[in-house]
């Protein structure tokens, strides 16, 4: 009899096996670097040497799943934390940055449920991406600042493909949370040969109801050693500039919060502007299979319904990448960020504070 039952549990254990093929990955990226910046603090007097948890890219791990249902259908899930490696402390306030679970169709594309990518990441990322190789420098990002965040909780996305073209849509539940966070948005992306073009649109609502619609075109272009790289993106608040403390906190971490990194500025400008515009355009040359060089420059420009909203920033950044293996690299970076009007990089709305900033980074990235 125990024989009987030991034969049976072997069975029932060994059964998912029999009705489907299903595979998990382990990936992640440990990256760290030392970077200088000038004019810190809230004077701008000061200069700041530290060690970052990601220079080229912010450290993480994650899982991925995938298994075949058979009949043209899979089941996908992901999981993906960052932290910092200068720390090993948990790099955001969700302990998953990307956490969700879909069904994709070899006919009808995939949909999936959770916190994920927005429409506007997908497309700048996977069209017309500053570092082809990155796809963005973690330090020094000015164009994922207006991608509203890059990520939303809550989110159904949709996306297929048809072949050269791609394109997702998106809504996500606000779950009547102070904050808002109800979106809709689209993106259409077509690549050929070395060619790619893409554009995309996301209305984000506040706690209070106003509303901020994005966009953004671009695209890209390889020929042999070479990589360019065009694009344009605009914010724009229905209305005038936002009053509700709680709507300015949102939009605060957005455009003018302390993440220098992503090309957020703030100072007095900020609570009468209802717009920001975004140009950017870069070139690449892959000098050896080993070593990449990349140089681009973005310009911002805030605005509102008076010229108290009215101010500049540009920013440029050259990066250098050598691969010691397939998975393994070391970089260099130089960057500048240059405001003009009532404007400040010290992260408050009040006057006064740097308006100018330089920056170097050498690190290591190791992937898997």
């Amino acid at each position: 009899m125990l024989k009987k039952a030991s034969m049976a549990g072997a069975l029932l254990a060994a059964a998912p096996l029999a009705w489907s093929q299903s595979s998990v990955q382990i990936y992640g990226i440990v990256d760290a670097a030392i970077r200088h910046t000038t004019n810190e603090g809230a004077a701008g007097d000061g200069s700041l040497t530290q060690m970052i948890g990601g220079g080229m890219s912010q450290s993480r791990w994650g899982i991925n799943v995938t298994e075949d249902l058979g009949g043209g259908l899979r089941a996908l899930a992901n999981l993906e934390n960052r932290f910092g490696t200068d720390t090993g402390a948990q790099a955001t306030t969700n302990y998953f940055q990307q956490s969700w679970v879909g069904i994709q169709s070899s006919s009808f594309g995939r949909i999936t449920l959770g916190r994920q990518y927005n429409v506007l990441f997908d497309v700048v990322t996977s069209t017309y991406a500053s570092f082809p190789y990155s796809p963005y420098f973690d330090a020094f990002k000015p164009e994922i600042g207006f991608s509203l965040g890059a990520r939303a909780s809550n989110m159904i996305k949709y996306m297929a493909e048809y072949g050269g073209f791609r394109g997702g849509l998106q809504y996500s539940f606000d779950e009547d949370a102070p904050t808002g966070g109800r979106t809709v948005g689209a993106y259409l992306r077509y690549a050929t040969g070395g060619l790619a073009l893409g554009g995309a649109f996301q209305n984000y609502e506040f706690g209070s109801g106003r509303k901020l619609d994005a966009w953004t075109l671009g695209g890209s272009y390889r020929i042999d050693k070479w990589y360019f790289n065009l694009g344009y993106g605009r914010n724009k608040l229905d209305g005038g500039p936002l009053t509700a403390p709680i709507d300015l906190a949102v939009l605060s971490s957005l455009w003018s919060g302390s993440s220098v990194a992503n090309g957020n500025f703030g100072g007095p400008a900020f609570l009468a502007a209802n717009r920001r515009d975004l140009a950017t355009i870069g070139v690449g040359y892959q000098i050896t299979p080993l070593l990449n060089l990349g140089a681009h420059y973005y310009r911002t420009k805030q605005s509102g319904p008076t010229v108290a909203g009215d101010a500049r920033a540009n920013f440029f950044v050259f990066a250098a990448d050598y691969a010691l293996s397939r998975r393994t690299d070391i970089y260099a970076e130089l960057d500048t960020t240059r405001l003009k009007g009532e404007a400040n990089l010290n992260g408050t709305t009040t006057s006064g504070g740097p308006k100018s900033r330089n920056g170097y980074t050498v690190g290591v990235r190791h992937r898997f």
